[in-house]
């Protein structure tokens, strides 16, 4: 028996702006002149990048702290 089967299937997620389909990817996210890389939703159609709570509560403010500390 497939046990996929009965998993329902992933959400489609779309772009706010354009209604593109957003599909997972790295991305270059950029503050205060230095770079950071990381896998995020973006769109297929206009490349706006789908920011989660997560990445802007934890890894992006992490690095702002850093940066301003300096």
């Amino acid at each position: 028996m497939n046990k996929t089967a009965n998993l329902p299937p992933k959400p489609v997620w779309k772009c706010g702006k354009c209604g593109g389909e957003l599909k997972r990817g790295t991305v270059k996210i950029s503050y205060l002149g230095n770079d950071l890389r990381v896998e995020e939703l973006k769109c297929l159609s206009c490349d706006l990048v789908l920011i989660t709570e997560d990445l802007a509560l934890g890894k992006m403010f992490e690095v702002e702290q850093s940066l301003e500390d300096k």
